[in-house]
């Protein structure tokens, strides 16, 4: 199967990863992408996402370009649409998947395999997609192959990768599942479902167990801070148990594009059905919920400890959603910081990762000397396991609230 041309929609955090890899084993990849500067990055050998180096790229023998062209698409034997599935408002915003599959739909030819790799509920592919490329006068199982694959990317993860990580597929057809299973053995192992929506649905499954899981610790980190109980050493005495529990950590809050997110498109889909989905619904409002219980812990300490003669400043340490990743998207350090400016403090933080963080109501900007911003803030607050922040590493701060379970010798512990 090694040396098609594969066509890649969407080069970002999901896409730009399994190109390169498809890449490494002999095919010639082009992305598609309608952000020019993301383009620009790729031709000129850089990467526009952390999870790839520039070196990734420079060393795959000019087999990975990108466009910003959707006519490239035509020329291509298999199309993976890695195009993005936000939330907004809560509700599922499938604009993006739709224009993507728009595109496809364009440069559509006999024979093509079309995989949709984006997050959505179950039944999108078939009943939402499969139309919009039918428009083209092709018909899906017939004339082009389509199946799913859900795209499982843990953005610093270093011990699971694409190469590590199976795949599931879905094919609309045995036919379109075998070649489609066939495509993604170049890079993987693969698990074969029986069909595109259970693939579908297996990924909302997948995320929905981690936020159900997270949002637990997280009510019990905060019932544990009420009964004055170490929920830290609880969660490692439980985890001596070496059969039924998982253990998960509690946090500041849930941020990154898929757990706040990938619940709420099957808890959309139900409503429409009249049917609930209550564990996601709860999950989410207590994973949401966290960031201001964080905040309001700060603001009670700060108002018995801070000079009441000035604005009391608290450093944030670490802003990105997930430890050594520079993606900030939902990220919990935003409603905290929100919160707190809005209580009248001085915000300001430090991550190795990101040089500002901005909201559509405000934005802060990062402060370079680390050592600097330790000794003179009022609280500093770990939400954020870098490398960097190691216990020494932070040890100047004049108050210390950890939410990460990580330094021993914090003043607060979540």
């Amino acid at each position: 199967m090694s040396g098609q041309r594969v066509g890649m929609v969407g080069i970002g955090y999901a896409g730009l990863p399994l190109a390169v890899e498809l890449a490494r084993v002999g095919n010639h990849v082009t992305g598609y992408d309608i952000d020019t500067a993301r383009v620009a990055l790729v031709n000129g050998g850089q990467s526009p996402v952390d999870t790839v180096s520039d070196e990734d790229i420079r060393s795959l023998g000019g087999r990975l370009s990108a466009s910003a062209d959707p006519a490239v698409l035509a020329d291509c034997e298999v199309i993976v649409v890695c195009a993005p599935t936000p939330v907004t408002g809560e509700r599922p915003d499938l604009r993006p998947l739709m224009g993507a599959t728009a595109a496809v739909r364009d440069q559509l030819r006999p024979g093509q395999l079309v995989i949709v790799e984006s997050t959505t509920h179950p039944g999108t592919t078939d009943g939402m997609l499969l139309p919009v490329l039918e428009e083209s006068g092709l018909k899906a199982g017939v004339d082009f192959a389509l199946a799913y694959s859900p795209e499982r990317i843990d953005p610093g993860n270093a011990s699971y990768g694409i190469t590590t990580t199976p795949r599931v597929v879905g094919g609309l057809t045995a036919a379109c599942a075998d070649r489609a299973v066939e495509f993604y053995r170049q890079v993987t192992v693969v698990h074969r479902a029986k069909g595109m929506r259970e693939a579908e649905a297996a990924k909302i499954l997948e995320n929905t167990y981690r936020q159900v899981n997270i949002a637990l610790v997280n009510e019990f980190a905060q019932l544990c801070h009420s009964m004055d109980i170490d929920v830290w050493d609880t969660i490692t005495a439980a985890s001596t148990k070496p059969y039924g529990f998982a253990s998960f950590r509690p946090g500041a809050g849930v941020g990154g594009h898929c757990i706040p997110a990938d619940p709420l498109y099957l808890v959309h889909q139900a409503a429409t059905m009249g049917l609930p989905f209550h564990m996601a619904e709860t999950a989410h409002r207590v994973n949401e919920g966290m960031p201001l219980w964080v905040a309001d812990r700060i603001a009670k300490d700060l108002g018995t400890t801070s000079d009441p003669a000035g604005s009391p400043t608290v450093l944030l340490l670490g802003v990105t959603y997930k430890a050594d990743t520079a993606d900030t998207r939902h990220t919990p350090a935003v409603p905290i910081a929100a919160s707190l400016l809005e209580r009248g403090f001085d915000v300001v933080f430090h991550d190795p990762y990101a040089d500002e963080l901005t909201w559509p109501e405000g934005r802060i900007t990062a402060v370079s000397d680390l050592d600097g911003a330790l000794a003179s803030a009022d609280m500093t607050v770990l939400l954020q396991r870098h490398r960097e922040y190691t216990p020494e590493r932070v040890a100047g701060a004049r108050r210390l609230f950890d939410t990460t379970g990580s330094a021993a010798l914090a003043d607060i512990a979540l």
